[in-house]
């Protein structure tokens, strides 16, 4: 097993130049987040409604907006925009359920000291920030890039955006991401290097 870690850690020193720029995500990627944000959506959905519909945590599944509409079809405009609301100001509650992922964390420390290393996340910024500061990681990005949404209130491709606003070469990223939707996104952008074999 520890022959196997040093192997992945020599293969990952091989892709990162000097000139590398690295791009992580946040949720899932270099934190796991998924049971946090549940139980702050839960916690969210019964101080608004006042009723317990009893939703089960799925480790395979992120609660998301769009999921929490077909779980409860029934919600009015404004009851699932102050669940929305509600969410962001108890999701501190549950900052005890997130986790480090060992692996990413150290390759942002290491690389934090010699590299352009930046979050990239479709998460809001008082959450991430949070989070990030939950875990002592906010000096550790040169450039912190949140949810960014077309004037349409469509998401935008967070790759390309980040790679524009930065002026850099797409061919000089390695991303490290764990959403399929997120992953094909990158390589959109350009990105050629995705997880090299951390993931």
């Amino acid at each position: 097993m520890k022959n196997e870690t040093n192997e992945v850690k020599y293969e990952i020193d091989c892709k990162i130049t000097t000139d590398a720029v690295l791009f992580f995500d946040l949720d899932g990627t270099l934190i796991y987040t998924d049971e946090a944000n549940f139980l702050s959506f839960n916690k969210a959905i019964r101080s608004v409604t006042s009723k317990d519909y009893n939703l089960t945590y799925n480790p395979n599944e992120r609660l998301n907006r769009s999921k929490l509409k077909n779980a409860i079809p029934n919600l009015s405009k404004i009851q699932y925009e102050r669940i929305i609301k509600k969410k962001e100001e108890y999701y501190k509650d549950f900052l005890y359920k997130t986790k480090l992922n060992p692996v990413i964390a150290s390759i942002l420390s290491k690389y934090s000291k010699t590299n352009k290393t930046v979050l990239i996340t479709n998460c809001r910024e008082e959450r991430a920030l949070t989070v990030l500061n939950h875990f002592g990681l906010v000096d550790k990005f040169s450039n912190i890039f949140y949810c960014q949404l077309m004037n349409n209130n469509e998401k935008m491709n967070k790759f390309q955006y980040a790679i524009s606003e930065l002026g850099v070469q797409p061919n000089l990223v390695i991303a490290f991401e764990n959403e399929e939707i997120e992953i094909a996104d990158a390589k959109q952008a350009g990105i050629e290097i995705i997880n090299p074999q951390v993931i």
